[in-house]
């Protein structure tokens, strides 16, 4: 499974949305996490479709599951990692 943070420098969201991202990595020892800057990596953004930041995506086996835009709860974001986990999707 792997989270994708796309942030942007200057977004205060970005920053919240981090630390929402580290907390729920902690109870997610086998999730890749990562995180993109949009304005470094135009072309991966622009490709996939990113809109606003922050943006989290899941994917599970390089298939996205989730996505969704905002400063996202560690409920929110466990409840997408489950997507990623569950063998009957996608």
């Amino acid at each position: 499974m792997e989270l994708v943070l796309y942030t942007s420098a200057f977004c205060a969201p970005c920053v919240r949305a981090r630390s929402v991202l580290r907390d729920a990595g902690k109870l997610l020892p086998q999730a890749r996490i990562s995180e993109v800057d949009v304005l470094s990596n135009l072309e991966e953004s622009d490709a996939i479709g990113i809109a606003s930041t922050p943006t989290l995506v899941v994917r599970r086996d390089g298939t996205e599951v989730f996505r969704a835009s905002g400063v996202p709860s560690v409920q929110q974001v466990l409840a997408a990692a489950a997507l990623a986990l569950d063998e009957h999707r996608a």
